[in-house]
């Protein structure tokens, strides 16, 4: 639809989060990546995967999914200073992964052609 029409308004995204895209999120994500606060692990979590993602997706169109709390964590930097860094729970990884694809096929459509970058892109988003 962003392809075809530049004026289209999008009001609802919801339906473009299927289970199939959550699962295609899950396998895009690091299997080695730290676990956030819930302290899930991508190969603890894809024990049961069908039944998890559809239980994810259920809870996100119901209204009913709520992001857990990043867990901090400080990194050493080369100045002696901390860095803070967030770390998503999994199911927020994936949540976020899926979005990012609803979201990037609109955008792409906005960017596309334009000499002026973001600024075209937001002025296009904002009529």
């Amino acid at each position: 639809m962003a392809r075809g029409d530049s004026s289209e308004r999008f009001t609802s995204l919801m339906h473009h989060i299927t289970v199939e895209l959550l699962h295609r999120a899950y396998h895009k994500l690091n299997p080695k990546a730290a676990p956030g606060v819930d302290a899930v692990t991508w190969e603890e979590y894809g024990q049961g995967l069908e039944e998890r993602l559809a239980e994810l997706h259920a809870r996100v169109h119901r209204g009913r999914y709520r992001a857990k709390p990043s867990k901090r964590i400080y990194l050493p930097k080369t100045d002696g200073r901390l860095r803070p860094i967030g770390i998503a729970a999994l199911e927020d990884k994936i949540v976020q992964q899926a979005v990012v694809w609803v979201l990037e096929q609109i955008y792409e459509e906005a960017f596309l052609g334009s000499v002026m970058g973001f600024g075209r892109a937001v002025a296009l988003m904002m009529r």
